[in-house]
């Protein structure tokens, strides 16, 4: 996940720049896929995405997003259908909910409710956000401290056969937190988020930032539709750079409360026995929380820059199975393609070696950046939080600090040290002279 430090806060996204950017039509998906173009074809290796199939690259469009579709505001579904009533009733008043530290109590009064109703792949990402967020909520009601062990049945057999529905695991992931969780709030295009948990405004901010990071990236993902490799480059290099316009989200309210509300329960001291999901396992299961390393956008551009973080592979690899499985499909798919950098390298042409090289230093760039915002809502809020100069909002760790996942980042990696590394061989990846 992303956050920032700039001081707008009302995001519209009526306002976004061209080259090539389209709002989608209906179903919240930022991960746009790349379409065949007409005006050329004469596709050769260095041609962006130009080997992937047709097939595949419509199966990465979750259900509703439209490429070309103008907008439709107002028609993303927000609502799952009335059997579901106590499931949205609950996620609905998640803050206050949590807050009064009522939401156990709530949760085990849902009744059991079967996932068969739900019909198409619409209304499953939709029960898997809402679930995801319960659970969250649930698992980290009051903080690190008062963690519980068990998912009750209610809870977690519904989100076991949503998860398996859509090959998604059974916590809140950043296709949850991010690509499915925001509306429209009017026809000029202002967003909001769907569901929500405590930390009010800065929540809202981080959540929506983070959807504009995605979207900065569509122009770089959906160029293989056009033709010409400077042409690509230029745009893929415009979509990297745009990656780093960011809003406001207050540091103490992001380190003290929400994230813990995206922590999930592997690698972290504060659940190392992981969580029983009754009536679906006996044995504790174990998963990471919601990540920016399971964006989609960021794998896929650093297969098709040849990009290889030998030290961080198999954390990077694992993220992978917290993407939509058309997600993790196309990254994967653009893995196989042949190589884009050999294909530079094989051209001797000065000219694609400098474009390649912008690119490449562009993500570095952008990697750089996110670590001297990780600095600034991690390091430096946990030195003030320790100093007591916080003043962290409501929620479960009002007035103490976390530590468990101090030096962590929400996906249990050893978050400084794995930003370092993923950063420096993304430098390495420049084509040296």
């Amino acid at each position: 996940m992303f956050c920032e430090g700039g001081r707008r806060q009302h995001v519209a996204l009526a306002q976004h720049r061209g080259g090539g950017c389209v709002v989608p039509s209906a179903r919240p998906c930022f991960l746009h896929s790349p379409t065949s173009s007409s005006a050329d074809t004469r596709l050769s290796p260095g041609h962006i995405f130009s080997c992937l199939s047709p097939e595949l690259l419509r199966s990465c469009v979750l259900p509703g997003c439209a490429l070309t579709a103008p907008p439709s505001p107002l028609s993303t579904k927000t609502e799952l259908p009335a059997p579901y009533g106590p499931w949205m009733e609950i996620a609905h008043d998640l803050p206050r909910l949590i807050t009064s530290h009522r939401l156990r109590s709530h949760v085990h009064q849902m009744p059991q409710l079967s996932a068969r109703h739900l019909r198409g792949r619409e209304e499953l990402h939709l029960a898997h956000l809402v679930l995801s967020f319960i659970t969250m909520g649930y698992l980290w009601q009051e903080g690190e401290e008062g963690t519980v062990k068990v998912l009750p049945q209610n809870l977690a057999v519904p989100f076991w056969e949503v998860s398996q529905a859509l090959g998604l695991p059974p916590i809140l992931s950043h296709a949850d937190f991010v690509l499915a969780n925001w509306r429209r709030k009017n026809p000029n295009g202002n967003l909001d988020t769907i569901i929500s948990l405590p930390g009010a405004e800065s929540l809202r901010g981080f959540i929506l930032v983070t959807l504009l990071v995605e979207k900065a990236a569509v122009p770089g993902i959906k160029v293989g539709g056009c033709c010409r490799a400077l042409w690509v480059f230029a745009h893929l290099e415009s979509a990297l750079r745009e990656l780093n316009a960011f809003y406001f989200v207050d540091p103490a309210v992001f380190y003290a409360v929400i994230r813990i509300f995206l922590s999930g329960w592997k690698d972290n001291p504060a659940m190392p026995g992981g969580l029983v999901y009754e009536g679906v396992s006996d044995e504790p299961l174990a998963y990471s929380g919601g990540s920016a390393a399971q964006s989609t956008v960021l794998h896929a551009f650093d297969e098709l820059l040849g990009i290889r973080h030998s030290e961080e592979t198999a954390f990077l690899h694992r993220m992978r199975h917290y993407m939509p499985p058309p997600h993790r499909a196309f990254v994967e798919e653009i893995h196989r393609a042949p190589s884009l950098r050999q294909h530079v390298l094989s051209s001797g042409d000065a000219r694609l070696c400098a474009a390649f090289n912008r690119c490449v230093s562009a993500l570095a760039d952008f990697r750089s950046y996110h670590i001297t915002i990780v600095t600034k809502y991690i390091a430096v809020a946990a030195a003030k939080a320790k100093a007591g100069r916080a003043e962290p909002g409501d929620g479960p760790a009002a007035g103490k600090p976390p530590s468990a996942l101090e030096a962590k980042g929400t996906g249990g990696s050893h978050i400084f040290s794995f930003l370092k590394s993923v950063r420096d061989t993304t430098r390495e990846g420049l084509i040296r002279a």
